[in-house]
């Protein structure tokens, strides 16, 4: 097993985690829909954080060709995982035992307790540029590689401090999150 597989072993669990939590909440409110106030900002939203999550899987592959692995790398990787995992698991809301119709509402969901999706999500880009730079053994050059996630993290940070701004900011960050991944496919 090559140090490449061993790494992604984990992280590889961590964002199928991510992936069966997103699903498992979708069936979820299909399940109880007749409570659900859809609204298409939190969808869109949830869409962009799978996007990420195979993003960063599809990417894992192109590191393949790493052969000397730090612990650093490793950490980083898990925690980027982490992070996306957390973001995931934030996106939508879930209903409660107590039977709280509120709780079910998207945009207040998304304005609210999913604004910790955005955090997470946030956190996740930051691990772009050290991936970019640090592991990678064609770097991307410096200026893209820092300047594409700071565009992401100041749209979650409008998303983050102002609240209501998730239902126009979202779409654009669902156009970050296309452009992303039309350069890392």
């Amino acid at each position: 097993m090559s140090q490449h597989e061993y790494v992604f072993v984990a992280v590889s669990i961590i964002l199928g985690l991510a992936i069966t939590r997103m699903l498992h909440t979708v069936g979820i409110l299909i399940r109880v829909h007749d409570r659900v106030i859809f609204h298409w900002a939190t969808a869109l939203w949830s869409l962009c954080v799978m996007a990420f999550v195979l993003q960063f899987w599809w990417v894992g592959w192109g590191l393949r060709e790493v052969m000397e692995w730090r612990f650093i790398d490793f950490l980083v990787l898990i925690i980027g995982s982490i992070f996306i995992y957390g973001a995931a698991e934030m996106a939508l809301p879930v209903p409660d035992d107590d039977g709280d119709d509120d709780e079910l509402d998207f945009i207040r969901h998304s304005e609210g307790f999913g604004r910790l999706s955005v955090l997470s999500m946030l956190i996740y880009l930051c691990v772009g540029p050290y991936v970019n730079l640090a592991i990678r053994l064609e770097p991307s050059p410096t200026g893209l590689a820092l300047l594409l996630p700071a565009v992401g993290i100041v749209v979650m940070l409008a998303m983050i401090l102002f609240p209501r701004s998730f239902r126009w900011l979202c779409p654009v960050f669902a156009s970050y999150a296309l452009l992303i991944l039309f350069l890392t496919a």
